[in-house]
């Protein structure tokens, strides 16, 4: 994917608000964000009119194949050797000037290694080495066309997988057996695999919100928790559904309902300009008022992209303010130690002033009940 060169932009626009001369880019998926590099190894060097990309020999062709309209650098030998000679390369000096790094990114080990080079400087080469926090992230929160269309491609994906492994579902099945056929139909239908461990608990586990697919065997009368997400090019998805194997009790059936409720109520109030604390207040207050607010206890939701878990978040005393054209989930629950749990998540982009959803895959009454699931199916094949 060719990179639009609208975020070197906007980042140089934020390190000119900031007063920062230049940025060091170490975490990878800000690498890949700003440069369109996949590889494994690399830093960037950002000033107001030029960026490079370091890296070792075993990425020089693959960087000039996947970034144009970045210097590579070549990297070689130890850093103490090569990041003097990278500050070189620039096209200013930045003797004095403020080189800030990623503190959320960089190691402690990592940090002393850059300033040991640095010192190896003269003096009036010298740049001060501060540190910076989320510039790069904050810019990720808000998706570009090709980010939203890739990130469809991956719900897209992941929506399929679901239908796939849940119409599959028969009592005896392990767990884990279904969290396989997650990650193969994704990967059958071009997707890089799972862009996380899939949560798959049956009946009393699921009242772990992150429990993780075992060797537990599902049983008929009881609810399973699916937390899955697929990967495409980089970007990920993520959704949750909570199905019946078997047909619905009236607890579940009760349960279930305030969770959906909860979750529409948040999608059809959530605007541009509000916190992620008074976002994740709608749902939690339609849950509490359904006599369930303890068993509510994690945050309605996140940002999404090249990372399961971005910016904004949708939590309580969040400060994340929501904006056009960010990605994010909203998934409510509720955990009954003993008995289970149920959560309902999608993906949604705000859009013209409002919450528009991405994510397709069925729920919401009948929908819940493995057997419905296995009719769609069958229809989506024919």
């Amino acid at each position: 994917m060719s990179v639009p060169a609208t975020r070197l932009e906007r980042l140089r626009a934020v390190l000119d608000a900031r007063g920062l001369d230049a940025l060091y880019v170490t975490e990878p998926s800000n690498r890949r964000y700003l440069s369109g590099f996949t590889g494994s190894a690399g830093q960037l060097l950002i000033t107001r009119d030029d960026a490079l990309i370091a890296s070792d020999f075993r990425y020089w062709e693959q960087i000039e194949r996947e970034c144009p309209g970045w210097r590579l650098f070549r990297a070689t030998g130890p850093l103490a050797e090569w990041l003097p000679r990278l500050l070189a390369e620039t096209t200013i000096d930045l003797g004095g000037k403020q080189l800030a790094f990623e503190a959320a990114s960089l190691t402690y080990a990592e940090y002393q290694a850059v300033v040991k080079a640095l010192d190896t400087l003269p003096a009036a080469q010298r740049p001060r080495f501060v540190p910076s926090h989320m510039l790069v992230e904050e810019l990720r929160a808000t998706k570009d066309a090709e980010e939203v269309a890739l990130l469809q491609a991956a719900i897209d994906l992941g929506d399929a997988a679901f239908l796939y492994a849940a119409s599959s579902i028969r009592p005896g099945m392990t767990e884990s057996e279904v969290a396989r056929l997650i990650e193969t139909s994704i990967k059958d239908h071009g997707g890089a695999g799972t862009s996380f461990p899939p949560i798959v608990a049956g009946g009393a586990r699921g009242a772990m919100p992150h429990a993780r697919a075992g060797r537990d065997a599902l049983v008929e009368g009881e609810g399973i928790v699916i937390d899955m997400g697929a990967l495409y090019e980089g970007y990920c998805s993520d959704l949750t559904r909570t199905v019946f194997l078997g047909t619905p009790t009236p607890r579940f059936k009760a349960v279930y309902d305030i969770v959906l409720t909860a979750q529409l109520t948040a999608a059809e109030l959530i605007e541009p300009g509000m916190t992620g604390e008074q976002a994740h207040q709608f749902a939690q207050r339609v849950i509490e008022e359904a006599g369930f607010g303890q068993y509510f206890g994690h945050g309605l939701g996140h940002g999404i992209g090249l990372q399961v878990h971005e910016l904004p978040r949708l939590a309580p005393r969040s400060e994340s303010r929501l904006e056009e054209g960010q990605v994010f989930s909203i998934e409510p629950g509720i955990y009954l130690s003993g008995w289970g749990g149920v959560r309902i998540e999608d993906l949604f982009i705000i859009e013209n002033g409002r919450c528009r959803p991405l994510s397709r895959a069925p729920k919401g009454g009948a929908y819940a009940e493995v057997a419905t699931l296995a009719t769609l199916a069958r229809q989506d094949k024919r």
